[in-house]
């Protein structure tokens, strides 16, 4: 198939001299322009490589002649660069989706929003001024599992890329999770594990903190525990109330999911033994 738009080379594996020579060889042999190429060796000497490269091409035959052209181990895929399709799960708080929205409406979120699903339906009202579907997936009278497996013939519609929680209250299953490696992200406040449960912003207050913050990451089956994507704080003080610091750590967290689903769109994130490589 013959391709001639923009795309993504994305490598990863263990180092060994002239990659970069090798891939760049090929794509210079078939016409192909680099126009950014960024790479990283870590400490135990595993290389990535992230090339964004334009030009006509025939899609099958640069994948075999790349694969032929670097040694064993290495993980090569080429992705267009394009919107990702993603669905966003939210419970009943609205900041985290609200940004989403907007960005999305003015063309600044690198994704297409196919579809809103949530346990609730307070946000419902919300998500139609922009057109969007919104899918109410009550959790009540359901056991995990079978919420879980409603919310999976609702995706099964629309076959997402991504999913983004944002601020999505309930936990994944291990199941859930497995069907979407990688492909789920999370937004939440950066005070776990010190705060958890309800109230983390009264607890941060009681105590007498100095910073907040949020954290956006993969989901994995460790609750929270997944590779970080974005992180970002902001200072408060003794003149800030339990409902200021809720005020400015929803802004963070809103900013935060953002920072990082720009960076998981764009292809620019690695996983490498639960941390991110992110070029």
């Amino acid at each position: 198939m013959s391709t001639e738009t923009r795309h993504i080379l994305l490598m990863d594996g263990p180092d060994s001299t002239g990659l970069i020579h090798r891939v760049t060889g090929v794509l210079a042999h078939y016409n192909l322009n680099i126009i950014r190429n960024d790479e990283y060796v870590s400490p135990d000497r595993q290389f990535f490589m992230r090339t964004e490269f334009e030009g006509n091409y025939d899609s099958s035959v640069l994948s075999d002649n790349l694969q032929q052209t670097l040694p064993p181990g290495i993980n090569l895929r080429i992705n267009p660069k394009k919107k990702k399709n993603i669905i966003v799960f939210v419970t009943k708080e609205h900041h985290c989706l609200a940004e989403l929205l907007i960005r999305y409406a003015f063309n600044e979120l690198d994704a297409d929003i196919l579809a809103v699903v949530s346990n609730y339906n307070t946000l419902q009202p919300l998500v139609s001024k922009f057109g969007i579907p919104f899918h109410y997936v009550t959790h009540e009278h359901k056991t995990r599992e079978e919420h879980e497996e409603a919310i999976t013939r609702t995706l099964s519609i629309y076959e997402p890329e991504y999913i983004v929680l944002a601020k999505y209250m309930r936990v994944l299953t291990p199941t859930f999770v497995k069907k979407f490696p990688n492909r789920i992200v999370n937004i939440h406040h950066s005070f776990l594990p010190a705060f958890m449960g309800a109230n983390p912003y009264r607890q941060a207050y009681e105590r007498g903190v100095k910073i907040i913050g949020a954290t956006a990451h993969f989901v994995n089956n460790d609750l929270d525990e997944g590779p970080i994507i974005a992180q970002n704080i902001k200072e408060v003080d003794h003149r800030h109330t339990a409902a200021d610091m809720s005020t400015e750590g929803k802004d963070v967290e809103k900013i935060v999911l953002s920072q990082a689903l720009k960076l998981v769109f764009n292809d620019r994130v690695f996983i490498h033994q639960n941390r991110t490589i992110i070029l």
